[in-house]
């Protein structure tokens, strides 16, 4: 089964009609577990994205407070950050912005990582911008 090229043999795959009824079953369970891993995985990813975020919201409203530094800061911070990670977005002074207003909205972090992180970033910045309180 296969095709011959100067001594070389390629595996071919069968036709689908020729597999089997179980085949086909134990295949579309895969499948259904490969795109339930990749949700996982992208829900997981936003959930840390966003932990990183509050803490690094967090760091800074400490720094402000600690060291007395002004807004300045955020934009020698987004100089830095994006010169460090070149392949990764969101380290735009306004984006920082946001993380340092994140963090003083949710200053507890266990609601955040519970509640909070389940919740795309674009849709906490638009709660940000919309809601005055924390219970709304």
């Amino acid at each position: 089964m296969g095709k011959n090229k100067e001594g070389v043999i390629f595996p071919v795959a069968p036709n689908l009609s020729d597999m089997s009824g179980a085949y086909l079953e134990f295949i579309e369970e895969i499948k259904k577990e490969i795109q339930h891993q990749r949700l996982t995985v992208v829900l997981n990813a936003n959930s840390s994205m966003i932990c990183l975020y509050w803490h690094i919201g967090k760091e800074i409203l400490q720094k402000q407070e600690k060291e007395g530094w002004g807004a300045k800061i955020i934009d020698r911070m987004s100089k830095d950050l994006k010169e460090a990670f070149p392949d990764m977005s969101g380290f735009s002074p306004r984006n920082i912005k946001y993380m340092r207003k994140f963090a003083a909205c949710w200053p507890d972090f266990e609601k955040v990582q519970q509640v909070v992180a389940q919740i795309p970033w674009r849709t906490n910045l638009k709660l940000l911008d919309k809601l005055s309180t924390q219970e709304e």
